[in-house]
């Protein structure tokens, strides 16, 4: 059995573990609260463009084509990946790393957000087209080099079809891994049912007829790079109030943990000292008796 000074060293140790996990959870949850606003604000936002696209788009001209509607064979696919930068968020990066797991290896390139993803990219030997850095607060003109980035290599057919890999922001525990294709973009009514469960809007059938002015080549160009520039600013802020939520929780764990084992290690120490005294009143006692 460990000796008495042993287990308070160790004792003291959990609970200094304890102080600073429970620091984490307070700072993860206030920052997980703006986190979780800022999302699903956005979220109403994406779910309003897409409703108008899906409104136009019927309404097009027969015979207008664009790069980003346009089906092509293909030969290169590119995976956007957001990850946290730091650790301590439970299985959060784990189960992003699982789903990057399941991509072909010899046809697929990844652009990275966050230095978790890009590590895993690298150390997998996978191919890694760039890695961009974003601030906690995630602003959107952070966003917008990675956006042209993807967009240029698109018309210039590095790549033929564009998926994007985040954590979803479901509620505080659960973050589930998502994969949503960017480019090329199909049927925006069917887009619609990726908000479902965060607007208490119908997607209403719209009867309005539009006007173009100037043409609709001009407006379809503006609004779909528009539109997949605010589209990852969406993902991005999702993101992070995922990482924010699984950091609470983690470090909400880890504190309950440690409390268990303080008590644990309280009552090992009881017993040991109770033992000690008990030896030690029997040495006593047998010294007594034999004097």
């Amino acid at each position: 059995m460990p000796n008495t000074r042993d287990i308070r060293n160790r004792i003291k140790g959990v609970k200094n573990t304890a102080k600073i996990t429970r620091a984490m959870q307070l700072v993860a949850s206030s920052k997980m609260k703006r986190a979780q606003e800022r999302a699903m604000e956005r979220r109403d936002y994406s779910w309003l463009m897409s409703r108008m696209i899906a409104a136009i788009e019927e309404q097009l001209p027969e015979g207008l084509h664009h790069p980003f509607l346009d089906e092509r064979e293909v030969v290169t696919h590119c995976v956007l990946v957001f990850s946290t930068d730091r650790g301590l968020c439970g299985p959060l990066n784990a189960n992003l790393f699982r789903e990057i797991a399941r991509f072909d290896r010899g046809t697929t390139a990844f652009v990275t957000v966050g230095r978790k993803a890009r590590q895993f990219i690298t150390r997998t030997n996978r191919k890694l087209l760039a890695d961009f850095p974003v601030s906690e607060e995630a602003r959107f003109n952070e966003i917008r080099p990675v956006a042209e980035f993807l967009i240029e290599g698109f018309n210039r057919g590095d790549f033929d079809e564009l998926d994007v890999l985040y954590p979803r922001f479901k509620n505080t525990l659960v973050q589930v891994p998502t994969t949503v294709q960017m480019l090329p973009m199909r049927d925006f009514r069917a887009r619609l049912d990726e908000f479902k469960d965060d607007s208490d809007i119908e997607p209403l059938q719209d009867l309005r007829t539009f006007l173009f002015e100037p043409e609709a080549e001009v407006i379809l160009d503006q609004l779909l790079d528009l539109f997949i520039k605010q589209q990852i600013y969406r993902i991005v802020l999702d993101a992070r109030a995922s990482e924010h939520s699984a950091r609470m929780v983690a470090m909400k764990a880890a504190t309950d943990n440690a409390k268990k084992l303080t008590d644990q290690l309280t009552l090992q120490y009881n017993k040991a000292r109770q033992a000690a005294i008990t030896q030690e009143i029997l040495e006593i006692t047998a010294a007594t008796l034999h004097s």
